[in-house]
């Protein structure tokens, strides 16, 4: 597994732990909802900037994004 679908999957699971809609996590990162599904399906390479505020949305640390789980 790539980088950019180990991300992607972190995020989803994440999201979904937390009760979350892909549009509120969106809202809660500033990022409209079809980016984030573009970051969530890895579609898109997210930047260093949008990956931390989506940690920061999902209150994780970061470096939980890059997790192998």
């Amino acid at each position: 597994m790539n980088l950019r679908d180990r991300v992607a999957l972190n995020i989803q699971e994440l999201r979904r732990a937390r009760g979350l809609s892909q549009e509120e996590l969106a809202h809660r990162a500033d990022v409209s909802r079809g980016h984030m599904g573009k970051v969530e399906n890895a579609k898109f390479a997210a930047s260093l900037d949008l990956l931390e505020r989506i940690a920061k949305a999902l209150n994780v640390d970061p470096e939980e994004l890059f997790t192998k789980r």
